[in-house]
């Protein structure tokens, strides 16, 4: 039996990233064998990418994710071949659709099409990456990458789930309750048998929020992550399509009426404990156990301090965090 990946967000709330090469080097010795960031509204998804891959030997960084709207494709496939090359061939480029929040409302971009444009720039970035010349344009990269570059593409309902198993390396997931799991993959496996690959070749990356602290106290902030996720147009479909619209319906409708503290208070407690990862260290492991053998086949842990995402903790703080959670049977 393989031996299986355990991976790190490399988005560490109020550290800096002058500070945060120590604690990722203390991720690469506890046993992380990833480092992925995100990227919404701190750090970009590719400056913590190049800090990781020249703080670490061995642990592969990728971008979870970057959007395909934001930047145009020549511009992505530039990153994916400089990170390839920084990293000495331990880059994957995770890339998705977003939200019509990020695309749109915060960068002024139309938010039309996703399923399409997601798939243009992948047929893009296999051409440029590869050394050929990509899309009508004719681009080429002068320094294409000695290897190659695999592509991981974030999803979350049907079309794209399938799309990500047919044309992805692999599928990153986010806000995935464990009782979905089946519903979620079997999705991704049609996509690769559409494709002619093996069901269940494709990596399965998904996101999970650590938060850490007691549970009982943790809770509010894990009502309110969710709140401010599940109320996005994608996320909020993405929930109905699991069958979780009766218990989403009286948080949505008191959040969209500027009833925030009472959204919070109808937030579903049930379906956000089957997705967030609370509890003491112990715990954590267990229930991230419990995702693997499931099927996600990465899990990429955001460690969230308790008292938020705005607490300020410094490098030591972080460095015991990461390895308290560190896989089970590593060197930690």
């Amino acid at each position: 039996m393989a031996a299986r990946r355990f991976g790190l967000s490399l988005d560490l709330p109020g550290l800096s990233l002058a500070e945060a090469a120590p604690v990722i080097q203390a991720a690469e010795r506890s046993g992380y064998t990833d480092g992925w960031p995100g990227e919404v509204s701190a750090h970009d998804g590719f400056t913590p990418v190049a800090l990781a891959a020249t703080a670490t030997e061995r642990m592969r960084v990728g971008t979870g994710v970057v959007n395909v709207f934001t930047r145009g494709p020549s511009v992505l496939a530039q990153h994916a071949a400089a990170m390839q090359q920084l990293s000495g061939g331990r880059f994957a480029l995770g890339i998705g659709s977003s939200s019509n929040v990020i695309v749109e409302r915060w960068n002024g971009i139309p938010f039309e099409r996703p399923l399409t444009r997601v798939r243009e720039t992948v047929e893009f970035l296999r051409a440029a990456l590869a050394g050929e010349r990509a899309g009508k344009g004719g681009f080429k990269l002068d320094l294409p990458p000695e290897q190659p570059v695999p592509i991981v593409i974030a999803a979350l309902r049907e079309r794209m789930l399938r799309t990500a198993g047919e044309l992805g390396d692999g599928t990153f997931l986010n806000f995935l309750p464990l009782k979905s799991v089946d519903t979620v993959l079997e999705q991704v496996r049609e996509g690769e048998r559409q494709a002619g690959k093996e069901p269940g070749s494709g990596e399965v990356l998904c996101r999970f929020f650590c938060l850490q602290g007691d549970p009982e106290q943790t809770m509010g902030l894990a009502r309110w992550m969710f709140c401010a996720y599940a109320t996005v147009p994608v996320y909020e479909q993405y929930f109905r399509w699991l069958g979780y619209g009766d218990d989403i319906d009286p948080m949505v409708e008191a959040w969209r009426s500027g009833e925030r503290g009472k959204a919070l208070e109808l937030a579903p407690a049930e379906l956000i404990e089957d997705i967030f990862v609370l509890g003491d260290p112990g715990a954590q492991k267990s229930r991230l156990e419990a995702f693997q053998d499931a099927g996600v086949t990465l899990p990429v842990l955001l460690l969230v301090p308790g008292g938020g995402p705005g607490e300020r903790l410094g490098a030591d703080k972080y460095g015991e965090m990461v390895e308290a959670l560190a896989p089970r049977g590593s060197a930690a």
